[in-house]
């Protein structure tokens, strides 16, 4: 690892400045379990590591009409979190299948969604709950949609001296959401595909027998993690008959723009985009 000199802010205000002096030198660290692993293996050659820990507030987990989650909330907090578990058991159940429980100790929701990965399985669900970033620098803060959050691999809206705070996900329980990941082992690994499904159900009891809203967001299969808006088409306003529920799934997988790597093909990715999709649909009506 080559030398770099570490900065330690204790408050918004003084990170915004040490970011803003460095620029595009400087990495913040957040878990640090995907920004330490980098540096040691020369991917990632930063000039200043800026750690925003000791920052107060970041790992706040709080519920007032809205979910505010802050940015270093850990995987590990999430799936302990009672509020978490009570209204917002998918992404309890997202964290509990990423990683081991050592990273999960670490790793957190802003250093996950920071990195932007098109495998980060903390976006998908978020993106379907209709979540929010709250973006902060020395100009003051703005708020990005997180379904525009991320712009390419590895890219994100994220100017070199903004500090992702919180995300702010809307409370509503007349929508029901789940979640599924594609992976070759249960833990310690990355998506082949992941889909996230979130269910507007107001006035219907399950089983729901119509979709009043509905978005649908593929993981692993695009440069960032997408919306099936012509899948969602499908099903919005409409009955959620099981051959509607067929065609959806099939639209999201054309939808999909999946690559071949080590982990899978791009044939196979869209294959299993259907799949998933579809089970997914059906899982949440019922």
């Amino acid at each position: 690892m080559k030398p770099f000199e570490y900065y330690s802010p204790q408050s918004f205000d003084e990170a915004a400045r040490i970011l803003a002096d460095r620029g595009a030198e400087a990495r913040a660290l957040a878990g640090g379990t995907d920004l330490m692993i980098r540096m040691k293996r020369k991917q990632w050659l930063p000039r200043a590591v800026v750690n925003l820990k000791r920052i107060a507030g970041l790992r706040d987990i709080a519920l007032n009409g809205e979910l505010r989650l802050g940015a270093l909330v850990t995987l590990n907090e999430l799936i302990s979190s009672p509020v978490i578990r009570e209204h917002f058991p998918v992404l309890a159940y997202t964290a509990g299948k990423m990683a081991g429980v050592q990273v999960r100790n670490l790793a957190t929701v802003g250093g996950n969604l920071c990195n932007a990965s098109p495998a980060a399985d903390t976006a998908p669900p978020l993106i379907a709950l209709n979540a929010r970033a709250v973006v902060v620098s020395s100009r003051g803060e703005r708020v990005v949609p997180l379904d525009e959050f991320f712009v390419g691999v590895g890219k994100s809206v994220l100017a070199p001296d903004e500090i992702l705070r919180e995300i702010i996900v809307p409370r509503d329980d007349s929508w029901r959401a789940s979640f599924i990941k594609l992976e070759h082992r249960e833990a310690m690994d990355i998506s082949i595909a992941s889909v996230a499904v979130s269910l507007h159900v107001s006035g219907h009891k399950p089983p729901v027998a119509g979709c009043e809203d509905v978005r649908i967001v593929l993981g692993a299969v695009a440069p960032t993690p997408m919306r099936a808006k012509q899948a969602e088409a499908i099903l919005r306003g409409n009955e959620l008959t099981a051959d509607r529920i067929a065609e959806a799934a099939r639209v999201a997988a054309s939808e999909a723009q999946p690559i071949d790597d080590v982990r899978g093909s791009a044939w196979y990715r869209r294959e299993m985009i259907e799949v998933l999709t579809r089970r997914q649909l059906l899982e949440i009506k019922s």
